[in-house]
């Protein structure tokens, strides 16, 4: 497979201040592990942290990950309700460069195909170098359903999920060729974006 797909180096940051004490077990990095696996063609090479709710440190872990560990995506997940210790998009939008918010304004609209209070949740998605960095839900229904979009019964997607966008957005950027199986999620790019297949 690597002689034919890019690997491409992701984190994964679940904040939650009892799940990073031991309380309880954290749901969403292994969610996370398993959509990815399930849904990429690309050898994937994950770090993983689990962080409490403190901005300073969720900001310095974005950077570490984003500059120190060349991750080519980071994706988060919890910390997005509007609770006072929730402050993944304040820690997010703090260390972008540019913001993207067609990601959370798509998550939002997907997750109210399924319950009226997604409207609390703040999701955020910024460009740091050549590192996207994306907000997503904690629960491990709502990351696949954000991810994966809403789907009728017979698999075609109504509301097209979020992550159709990320190969193209990652390689606009300068990232490695991320490439999907289509029965999972359908990756778009125009045309001349399309790298022909490798022999």
């Amino acid at each position: 497979m690597s002689a034919t797909h890019d690997t491409v180096r992701i984190g994964l940051v679940a904040t939650s201040d009892r799940a990073s004490q031991g309380v309880y077990r954290d749901e969403g990095i292994p969610a996370l592990e398993q959509w990815l696996a399930g849904a990429l063609l690309n050898p994937l090479e994950i770090e993983r942290r689990l962080i409490p709710d403190e901005r300073a440190v969720i900001e310095s872990t974005l950077k570490e990950l984003a500059d120190e560990r060349r991750c080519d995506l980071v994706v988060t997940t919890g910390g997005t309700g509007p609770a006072a210790r929730d402050v993944t998009p304040e820690a997010t939008l703090a260390v972008g460069d540019r913001e993207m918010p067609g990601f959370g304004e798509q998550m939002r609209r997907i997750s109210l195909e399924f319950v009226p209070t997604a409207i609390l949740s703040r999701q955020v998605a910024v460009i740091r170098g050549r590192c996207l960095i994306l907000n997503l839900p904690g629960q491990p229904k709502s990351i696949k359903e954000t991810l994966e979009g809403l789907k009728s019964p017979q698999g075609k997607a109504i509301v097209p999920g979020i992550f159709a966008a990320v190969p193209y957005c990652v390689d606009l950027i300068g990232g490695p060729y991320i490439e999907t199986r289509e029965e999972v999620v359908k990756a778009f790019r125009p045309k001349s974006a399309i790298r022909p297949p490798r022999s």
